[in-house]
């Protein structure tokens, strides 16, 4: 079905791409997914996710027998965005977990796997058999015990507590609670980390001076 949306302003085209792509509604917590490309750190969560869902919403448009219409929710980041692939075991689960829980934004998908952005990066789960879960290992990080492996993303102070308090509402466990570590040091950042259903360990930061990402000093354990 093809549809217009060059008549329709701005805030209209964000709810109209989301309940098309699934999305019953969407909010300024809704961070990880839906706030591709560049932040200023101007603006507010509710204009940067109108900003940035209209500028790339669009329907292309079909000149020719059998081509493919499209719409996109979300703009990659800005320079060189990662690629990130993982197993999972279910992906109605993964689905639910990413896009709603998340609020990842989907894009491609098949039967055996589905496209996410996280926070304009792309993400993509694979399925590869309903008997799957993540083998854990773990390591000793300023008194936590580290699931390893993991991935996640270093976010802002502001979206790193809208996450937390978005998953907690979700009654998803986490591994090592929302907290400050480092505290003092250079690389002091809050952490959290959880679990996707498949068990895939996450983690999300948030450095204290952004600044200080890679700062480079010897950490005694």
């Amino acid at each position: 079905m093809s549809f217009s949306l060059r008549c329709i302003s701005a805030s209209s085209r964000v709810m109209v791409n989301a309940r098309r792509a699934g999305f019953s509604t969407l909010s300024s917590t809704s961070l990880l997914g839906l706030r591709g490309g560049a932040d200023d750190g101007a603006s507010s969560p509710t204009q940067l996710l109108s900003r940035d869902i209209s500028s790339s919403s669009a329907v292309a448009s079909a000149t020719g027998e059998g081509e493919t219409k499209f719409v996109t929710l979300d703009n990659p980041a800005p320079g060189s965005p990662f690629h990130y692939a993982f197993p999972v075991h279910s992906l109605t689960e993964a689905k639910n977990f990413y896009g709603n829980i998340l609020g990842c934004a989907e894009g491609r998908s098949s039967e055996k796997w589905q496209d996410y952005s996280l926070h304009g990066h792309q993400i993509v789960c694979h399925w590869v058999g309903n008997d799957y879960r993540c083998v854990d290992y773990y390591n000793p990080v300023d008194g936590d015990e580290v699931p390893v492996p993991h991935a996640g993303l270093a976010v802002t102070l502001e979206q790193f507590h809208a996450l937390a308090e978005r998953v907690r509402e979700a009654g998803v466990k986490f591994i090592i609670e929302p907290h400050l570590r480092f505290q003092g040091a250079p690389g002091e950042q809050w952490t959290m980390f959880f679990k996707d259903p498949s068990g895939n360990n996450l983690e999300f930061k948030a450095m204290t001076k952004a600044k200080n990402l890679f700062a480079q000093y010897n950490v005694v354990d």
